[in-house]
């Protein structure tokens, strides 16, 4: 058996698909997350699971269990125009948990990796912007990488004042202005939910005392600095609005301009955080304040290091679609999977064997279980015991491996939501309701996603499974939200295969998952490659 090492492990959906061909042996996953590190290991009892992979000695590893020779994953990737000030920390740690991905192979030295990751991984969407540590690297010409100019507007021209473009290129003056965290927390929820009145007025209420005590702290007027100005303006409307002097609508006009200087002062503030390279900052035509920065795609990136060097991978990567490998639901993820050049020069994607006339669907999947019971509190969930039934599909049947049924929770369903429950037929969403059944929920409903009181259609597949609790997804026939079981089961997971935590957190573990079935045809056409190699070359297990 080939031994593996799992980074980004989560509730274990990729070493599942591995282990279920009995190739591969899991010696070793990372998981930092608590809940999902709970469910690998109930589930994975075998598995030494660690937590921080930042930490990781894989020294240690190989003294332990011997050579490692696949490394499979997928490292968390969120590009720097993504970060917002409420994942202060999104550009660096996310960046960095893909290097780590990297570091991994780098030091391991496995003959093969398998990197899953989101679909856009290949698109603009997915960029590095070039740091001090990489421009180094690059500078000496070992690597072979696509680079382009971006430029990342810190101000729209609207709210262009003096003195900007001198503030943003200074980290002691961005420091001296820019608000605590919790101030421009507190204040940023109130702007967000301007759009919706009855929800301003919501966020007003919870964060009256906060907002109150920065209107203190703010409530001198500095004349001859900008910033200070519209800080002095947007906190005193705030006291305004509580003493009943103006509404709504004023009050975000009034707090609009500081709120922007704040995220201009943010985003430079996470360029100087993440050292990265700036070429300039100058103004566009518009008047918008903008920072030029070379960036690179992430999948590029990673082509670059595992494939440049002497000792590199072979690399091929594709965007696979779950419902071609058998999955009831159609889910594309990125997938890349490097072999040592020295073992091959040909890197083979799997093929789906399933087509559009015989996909599986939500029926096949979860029809076996519309009659048996749900609960609603995780507390209650001693296992329901199943009754053999006739009428069920080929894949409801692999999956049904157990004779207790745990996970089949679902959320409490109030008042409205049923109202909007009953309105909704198979296949429809929260836009095919009346114009009275979407008032007073979300902050714009025309810009609602489509999965969002999404009624499943029995006869199809289903869209990507996400946090369905947080979709409010509804069962196909039955006026109730999906349950947990239900979208693992979307998500072919096994009913043996049990998740841990709260409901929300167990909801979350199964939208976060690799398909296992999708992740078995990855682990087999993987398998069958390293195989050929070894009837060829020899031995890589015993290597």
């Amino acid at each position: 058996m080939y031994k593996v090492v799992d980074l980004f492990a989560g509730a274990g959906g990729l070493s599942l698909g591995f282990m279920q061909t009995k190739k591969y042996d899991i010696k070793v996953a990372f998981e930092n997350n608590p809940n999902m590190q709970a469910t690998y290991k109930k589930n994975h009892a075998s598995v030494d699971v660690r937590g921080d992979v930042c930490s990781a000695n894989y020294d240690e590893i190989r003294e332990k269990y011997g050579k490692i020779d696949v490394v499979i994953g997928g490292p968390p990737c969120q590009g720097f125009s993504n970060a917002n000030r409420q994942k202060n920390h999104a550009i660096s740690q996310n960046n960095m948990l893909v290097k780590q991905y990297i570091r991994a192979i780098r030091e391991l030295q496995p003959e093969a990796f398998v990197m899953e990751n989101v679909s856009m991984l290949r698109s603009d969407v997915h960029r590095f912007y070039l740091d001090e540590a990489d421009n180094e690297l690059f500078s000496q010409g070992k690597y072979d990488i696509h680079m382009q100019k971006t430029k990342i507007v810190l101000l729209d021209g609207e709210y262009k004042f003096d003195g900007a473009k001198m503030i943003a290129e200074s980290l002691s003056a961005i420091t001296a202005n820019i608000w605590p965290e919790d101030c421009y927390l507190a204040l940023n929820v109130v702007y967000k939910a301007a759009k919706n009145s009855k929800k301003m007025l919501k966020a007003l209420k919870k964060h009256k005392k906060k907002l109150l005590e920065y209107a203190d702290v703010y409530s001198e007027k500095d004349t001859d600095n900008d910033i200070t100005c519209q800080t002095y303006r947007a906190f005193d409307a705030v006291k305004q609005f509580f003493e009943g002097k103006i509404e709504t609508g004023a009050l975000k006009n009034e707090i609009e301009p500081a709120i922007m200087i704040q995220r201009m002062l943010s985003k430079s503030k996470e360029i100087f955080d993440n050292h990265l390279v700036v070429d300039k900052c100058d103004y566009t035509e518009d008047g918008d304040l903008v920072a030029h920065i070379k960036s690179y795609a992430v999948y590029d990136y990673i082509k670059a290091i595992l494939g440049n060097e002497k000792d590199g991978y072979e690399i091929n990567q594709d965007v696979l679609c779950a419902v071609d490998f058998g999955a009831p639901q159609k889910r594309n993820r990125f997938i890349a999977i490097g072999i040592k050049k020295a073992l091959t020069n040909t890197v083979e994607i799997p093929k789906g064997k399933f087509s559009e006339e015989n996909y599986r669907t939500v029926r096949d999947a979860i029809g076996d279980l519309q009659k048996v019971q749900t609960v609603t509190e995780v507390k209650d969930d001693i296992g329901t015991p199943l009754e053999s039934v006739d009428d069920i599909s080929e894949l409801g049947r692999s999956l049904r491996d157990t004779d207790k049924l745990y996970n089949h929770i679902i959320t409490n369903t109030r008042e409205t939501a049923m109202e909007r429950f009953k309105a909704i037929k198979q296949g429809e969403n929260f836009h095919s309701l009346d114009e009275a059944l979407k008032v007073n929920t979300y902050t714009d409903a025309k810009r609602t996603q489509n999965t969002i009181y999404l009624r499943l259609a029995y006869d199809q597949p289903s869209g990507t499974v996400v946090n369905v609790r947080k979709s409010m997804w509804i069962h196909p026939e039955l006026n109730r939200a999906v349950s947990v079981r239900e979208a693992a089961r979307l998500q072919t997971f096994p009913d043996s295969f049990v998740f841990c935590g709260t409901k929300d957190k167990q909801y979350q573990q199964v939208g976060n998952a690799v398909p296992p079935i999708m992740a078995k045809a990855i682990a087999e056409s993987l398998a069958k490659q390293l195989e050929q190699i070894e009837d060829r070359l020899g031995s890589i297990k015993n290597g």
